[in-house]
């Protein structure tokens, strides 16, 4: 029994849906903690004094300028992000992870390196109009009352966007929100199975939550350590009006910016509401995912007539 159950594969398009789903579950759980990380990140650029010193410095302001329910502000496209992003970059990797597995034995740690990065291109490209969405819609509140956009959500800020600075605002920074993809998914994801793997080689873990939490934690702060100067770049450029005409400046650019007025420690601003975002999110898109997955082969090993 125990052998045929091993054997039960998901369908690829069950991948993408479950990877996906996972996403979206989790957003709906960590979205204050992305408002604060992008607070943060804002926070001191173009020289200006900085607005936040912590990130409970933020929450404070937050609540007591705007109110409790503006920390799910962009709530919308997050999760349209992650059905986005995560159902492709998810999807990509289970399916090629897979692929490359003979037998019992798993590609090994460069391959799952490898075919992550891929996938986190892939998802990035796809996901970033509705991550240019988020980033407005969570660093609206920290403008004048005059220079806010206040979209309504996802679908009036892309319509808008469109609108207002044309099509190809919506791919606004999608180079650095690429590359930071490539850095997130070889680390997430590559470290998640070598860490799962790794800790279940110990024999003090059997699969299970306990499990997936303790490799999601291992890999959300290898993650955040990699990818934040990456995101900071991004998350200043998507921030910017196109004007037409404008020089766009490049993720080195603005993380060159960034250091020369900020300092090198401001290219990690913001680490904690990041890494207390990302270790979670991580934690509960792989408990999720991995729930999914179980669910989905325990109701098929019930459909095996061998099972009776």
């Amino acid at each position: 029994m125990a052998s045929q159950k091993k054997q039960i594969q998901i369908p690829n398009g069950y991948k993408f849906l479950f990877g996906g789903s996972a996403g979206c579950c989790a957003t709906c759980f960590v979205q204050p903690l992305d408002l604060l990380k992008n607070r943060m990140q804002m926070s001191g650029q173009g020289g200006r004094t900085k607005q936040h010193k912590t990130s409970l410095h933020v929450l404070l302001d937050v609540v007591r300028n705007e109110g409790i329910l503006p920390l799910y502000n962009g709530l919308s496209a997050g999760i349209m992000r992650q059905a986005t992003y995560t159902t492709t970059r998810l999807g990509i990797y289970t399916w090629l992870f897979d692929l490359l597995t003979f037998g019992d034995k798993p590609p090994n740690f460069f391959i799952k390196a490898s075919i992550a990065m891929l996938a986190g291109v892939a998802g990035a490209f796809v996901g970033t109009p509705a991550d240019v969405a988020l980033i407005r819609m969570t660093s609206d509140g920290r403008l004048p009352p005059d220079q806010r956009r206040n979209y309504k959500n996802v679908v009036d800020a892309l319509i808008r966007m469109a609108r207002e600075e044309g099509l190809p605002t919506w791919f606004k920074g999608a180079v650095p929100t690429m590359g930071r993809a490539m850095v997130v998914n070889a680390a997430q994801l590559a470290t998640y199975s070598q860490a799962k793997q790794n800790l279940k080689e110990t024999g003090y873990f059997r699969d299970g939550i306990l499990l997936h939490f303790c490799a999601s934690m291992i890999s959300g702060l290898i993650t955040t350590i990699a990818s934040m100067p990456v995101d900071i770049a991004k998350t200043r450029i998507q921030n910017l009006k196109t004007v037409p005409g404008e020089k766009k400046p490049g993720a080195i650019q603005v993380m060159a910016g960034i250091v020369k007025n900020e300092g090198i420690h401001a290219l990690w601003k913001g680490f904690t509401p990041y890494y207390f975002r990302l270790g979670p999110h991580t934690v509960l898109v792989f408990i999720f995912l991995e729930q999914f997955n179980s669910a989905y082969r325990r109701l098929h090993a019930h459909d095996d007539p061998d099972e009776d």
